[in-house]
């Protein structure tokens, strides 16, 4: 067994090797407190980060670099795809897109967004470009790199200035200023969005860094040791995980309109993982479980969701639709919404297994619809033997769900709000 000893703050963090692979990583009230307050200060980065053009100021999308912070005592740049939208006239809003693992800073992703009327820059969080290494299987390193992710949360007894995701949320933070600055764009009307990792640490930077308007959180989430197993392996006994970078410690900070956008069988981020997170966050709420999304970089950013999402919370101050009531009386099951867009359909999303939601075997059945204005009532039967479900209502292309409901859980056998 090795005991890695590191000095953080004069005091001594132990990092301890288990056997299974795992890392034990344990500090004291002190250290702690003190890494919070440091993680905290990375809100604070409301100056735009200077910038180092790869492209013309005249191209959009364009690829830059913009300056982040230190590691290890070397200057470090973010590199970035930023664009705007064609047509301008009064400010744009804007979004700041986080990749996950395996990916990098997409123009593609910034394309979609401007033609949804939003400035975006898509940031690349691990010292990468967006060219492919001698062997294709990896991004190049650039010069000014940061730090790479450490496996999950691995680098957790590095003092906290050289941790992963100190530096990542800089970035976010850092992205948020820049695009923030310019002359375009409405620094009121930034959100955020980020995709499997991103949606980590978009579930992370959207309580450190407040000034975001709107988040979109895809997968990711936080809840991690109740989510897949090699995230419960690793941070079981990884105490700064659980008190310093789990999500659901910020987001009580968290005031925004959140849209947290996932898919029904996902194999990383389970519903009751997702919903754990989104139920700390004290802002409007909207939950879109997509039956047949998969998981990945284009696929999670090619459904209209995440844009109509951003584009009803610019334009109106809260999403397009709002959760008012939810419960179950026996063997039916209702919800209540309030809804600013027409609804097409409701259906019931429902399994009899137990374990991991991404692994159960889920029913589809339809739901009865009723519509009194803004106000949508719907109710089903639940399939006998129902161990968890929720409701999805169909707009057009759009799709909105109710809270999951675990039938196991205690908590969730009342009505929820």
């Amino acid at each position: 067994m090795t005991i890695p000893r590191v000095l953080f703050g004069g005091l001594i963090l132990l990092a301890i090797a288990s056997g299974c692979g795992a890392v034990e990583v344990t500090a004291t009230e002190a250290q702690i407190a003190a890494m919070r307050q440091r993680v905290a200060a990375l809100g604070q980065l409301t100056a735009a980060p200077a910038v180092y053009p790869v492209d013309s100021a005249n191209v959009s999308p364009r690829r830059l670099y913009f300056a982040a912070l230190p590691y290890r005592g070397k200057p470090t740049r973010c590199f970035a795809w930023m664009g705007l939208p064609e047509t301008r006239g009064t400010k744009v809003p804007g979004v700041v897109l986080v990749h996950g693992g395996g990916g990098t800073a997409f123009r593609e992703w910034v394309e979609r967004w401007n033609e949804h009327g939003f400035a975006a820059i898509s940031i690349a969080v691990e010292g990468q470009t967006d060219e492919r290494s001698a062997d294709g299987k990896w991004w190049q390193q650039h010069e000014w790199a940061g730090p790479k992710r450490a496996g999950i949360y691995d680098d957790a007894a590095e003092p906290i200035e050289d941790q992963w995701m100190y530096h990542a949320v800089a970035d976010v933070a850092l992205a948020n200023s820049l695009l923030r600055s310019l002359r375009e764009v409405d620094a009121e009307q930034v959100g955020l969005s980020g995709i499997s990792w991103g949606g980590i640490i978009t579930s992370t930077a959207m309580g450190i860094d407040t000034r975001f308007a709107f988040a979109v959180p895809i997968y990711g989430c936080g809840q991690l040791p109740i989510a897949a197993e090699h995230y419960v392996r690793a941070l079981e006994h990884n105490q700064v995980y659980r008190e310093v970078w789990e999500p659901t410690t910020w987001l009580p900070r968290a005031r925004m309109p959140a849209l947290w956008l996932t898919w029904l069988r996902d194999t990383h981020f389970p519903l009751d993982a997702q919903q754990a997170t989104y139920r700390a966050a004290l802002g409007p709420r909207m939950v879109a479980v997509l039956p047949d999304m998969r998981h990945g970089h284009t696929v999670g950013w090619r459904p209209e969701d995440s844009y109509a999402f951003a584009e009803s919370v610019v334009a109106t101050g809260k999403p397009w639709l709002k959760q008012l009531h939810q419960e179950r009386d026996g063997d039916r099951a209702s919800v209540e919404f309030e809804s600013a867009k027409p609804i097409d359909r409701a259906v019931l999303l429902s399994t009899i297994d137990t374990g991991y939601t991404g692994s159960r075997q889920w029913t589809e059945s339809a739901a009865e619809l009723k519509l009194n204005g803004a106000k949508v009532d719907i109710t089903a039967p639940l399939p006998a033997g129902t161990t968890a479900y929720f409701f999805n209502v169909l707009s057009g292309p759009l799709t909105a769900s109710s809270e999951y409901v675990d039938m196991v859980k205690p908590e969730d056998h009342e009505s929820t709000k």
